[in-house]
């Protein structure tokens, strides 16, 4: 009889559960992390959505505002869809000043008109890789005849203004790859790789082997030293932004397998000119004078006469392609240049400031309150970032109508078998994205945990229990 009894009452529990709403065990989930001793001291935030008619499912905290970490490239990337639209490209100009002789001779300067595009020089397109960009450049001087330089290959940046590094990012970030600083002329991502070799023993030096590209024109101050098997990569490179000495603080584990750091350049439109320049002096084309950025030029009061005769007009990649890859790799670069971009679309100066004028302008006249996006950047790196997971997860909502949807659903990476975009800087993680229930219905959702303790790896796990609940009949 009590068997009986028992087994009955287990039934009603699992009937009971299964009654409850999507609402209700939400709920229960994220009481379970918000009570987790690793979110003792932390705040925390969840709003989900129907995805295809906004209507709430669940908001907690919903309206207070934190650090989004890489989450804001969502707002970035949505706002460009919006503003530029999916096929929007890109344009990169090389003209030339003077004139060219019947022998060849260019009596005047080359100048690598830059045009915001992220992607010049990047590896991660056939055609816009180094060699590529390159050849599309000296195909266009030979077709013009030009046989020697009498003058310099310009990297021109007067399209943007001359704050490259957006207001609230750390100083430890500005001399890492993800810490790259904006340009009108980029260059293979504003980075390039340093490789390692640690010494034999703990606290011995670690000794550069090579840069990859050579970089000869950078001066490395090396302070690394071996750091205890397990303590893997504790590098940070430092410099001043347009600087040439690259300080190496920190420590390289002395059992590390993979043995390249990966560092910002200071000034990617001189870097540009310079491979430009060195690269017409190995095919026989002689350049007499150095190559120079126009940021040098007007530091050193340099006067040039107008480069207004085209040679080619080189286009990026689409923005559905540049946002495929900004979003799966978190490109921090891509979603700075994109928020510029932004600026111009809205008939503003390129600048950061004006981007995040032109985004909140945007999103007020939709309802959302600029209060609610308090924001210094376009990718998140800033800890001043603050955006509530209601906003968040509106503008992700609004997305699921426009006809660019389908181009933006797949450059959000898949993590934990949801397609989400994923937020982290220190004690910061966040995800938003879209889930489609076992019932059929879509779903949009935005969490933070900001100020958690212990490991990443941890929480992690913990907010993707919260997030299951989606997954769940």
């Amino acid at each position: 009889m009590k068997r009986s009894l028992l087994l009955s009452f287990c039934c009603l529990l699992a009937g009971y559960a299964n009654a409850q709403t999507l609402h209700e065990k939400l709920e229960t989930a994220f009481t379970k992390l918000q009570r987790d001793s690793q979110c003792r001291y932390s705040s925390l935030s969840l709003t989900v959505l129907d995805a295809k008619t906004g209507e709430p499912i669940f908001s907690a905290n919903g309206d207070q505002g934190l650090a989004t970490g890489s989450t804001m490239k969502v707002i970035t990337t949505i706002t460009a869809f919006n503003m530029l639209g999916k096929d929007y490209r890109f344009k990169t100009d090389l003209n030339y000043s003077g004139t060219i002789d019947a022998e060849g001779n260019l009596n005047g300067d080359l100048v690598i008109k830059g045009g915001g595009d992220p992607t010049l020089g990047s590896w991660r397109y056939e055609q816009t890789k180094e060699h590529a960009v390159l050849s599309v450049w000296v195909d266009a001087i030979r077709k013009a005849g030009i046989k020697h330089i009498k003058g310099r290959v310009i990297g021109d940046v007067s399209l943007f203004d001359t704050q490259s590094i957006p207001d609230g990012w750390i100083w430890q970030d500005l001399g890492t790859y993800f810490g790259a600083g904006t340009s009108a002329l980029c260059w293979r991502e504003n980075q390039f790789d340093i490789f390692l070799h640690p010494g034999s023993t703990q606290g011995s030096p670690v000794s550069v082997v090579k840069t990859v590209p050579a970089m000869p024109y950078l001066n490395f101050m090396n302070e690394l030293t071996t750091g205890a098997p397990g303590t893997g990569d504790q590098s940070y490179p430092y410099f001043p932004a347009n600087g040439n000495s690259m300080y190496l603080r920190g420590s390289f584990g002395i059992d590390r397998a993979k043995t390249n750091i990966s560092a910002s350049v200071p000034d990617p439109a001189f870097d540009a000119a310079y491979r430009l320049t060195d690269t017409l002096k190995r095919l026989g084309i002689d350049v007499t004078d150095e190559a120079i950025s126009s940021t040098t030029a007007n530091e050193k009061k340099m006067v040039f006469a107008p480069a207004d005769k085209l040679l080619v007009s080189y286009q990026s990649p689409t923005l559905s392609q540049i946002i495929y890859w900004l979003n799966q790799k978190s490109v921090n670069l891509y979603a700075e240049q994109l928020l510029k971009a932004i600026a111009i679309a809205s008939g503003r100066k390129a600048s950061t400031d004006n981007g995040i004028k032109a985004l909140h302008e945007f999103w007020k006249v939709r309802g959302i309150d600029p209060h609610s996006l308090n924001t210094y950047d376009g990718c998140g790196l800033s800890p001043e970032d603050k955006v509530t997971t209601s906003t968040l997860a509106h503008i992700i909502q609004s997305a699921r109508s426009a006809s660019w949807y389908p181009e933006f659903y797949e450059s959000l990476p898949l993590y934990n078998n949801m397609k989400m975009k994923s937020g982290s800087i220190s004690g910061v993680l966040c995800y938003a994205g879209f889930h489609t229930t076992p019932s059929g219905r879509e779903v949009c959702f935005s969490i933070m945990v900001n100020n958690y303790n212990g490991k990443g790896t941890s929480i992690k796990q913990k907010i993707f229990d919260t997030l299951d609940v989606l997954k769940t009949p």
